[in-house]
């Protein structure tokens, strides 16, 4: 099997999960953990299978801030903006560390992109950035000041 860059991508220019290998992603589900079981399902468009497990996986979570993201993503995927935008702030309170902050910022981001709200998805991929180098996460700082600068270039050509 492949890795998962040679399965799925993000876009670079519309900032969305782009399925690569329809087949190696589903080979995933087999066995792979309930968190990256409910981010596969809906990259695959099982949007009712992603929606109920990331609800059970949320409901027995220690830990609910990767649970309410992958929720998000999931509500997302459909553009059901309000309900990851709700789940979206629930992690963003519960972050505790500049990383995990930085993180959901980034998914804010996303989102924001995805709604053709550039302007603020602009700027809460700054916040990431910042959130990143200050954490000592360099590669994930870079990726968000190349989300922030797409944002940007979309913004000057709306």
């Amino acid at each position: 099997m492949g890795t998962e860059a040679e399965i799925w991508r993000v876009d670079p220019a519309t900032l969305r999960d782009v399925l690569l290998d329809k087949a190696a992603v589903e080979n995933r589900l087999e066995g792979c953990p309930a968190l990256e079981r409910v981010w596969i399902l809906s990259l695959l468009g099982r949007d009712d299978e992603a929606l109920a497990e990331g609800r059970r996986l949320l409901a027995g979570s220690h830990d609910p801030l990767r649970p309410l993201l992958v929720l998000a993503h999931a509500h997302q995927r459909q553009y059901g903006w309000h309900e990851a935008a709700t789940l979206h702030e629930q992690a963003l309170r519960l972050a505790a560390t500049p990383a995990r902050e930085a993180l959901v910022r980034h998914q804010i981001g996303r989102r924001l992109f995805q709604e053709a709200r550039y302007y603020d998805a602009a700027a809460e991929f700054e916040w990431a950035s910042d959130l990143y180098r200050t954490a000592g996460r360099d590669n994930l700082s870079k990726r968000s000041h190349q989300a922030m600068k797409r944002a940007r270039e979309v913004c000057s050509l709306s």
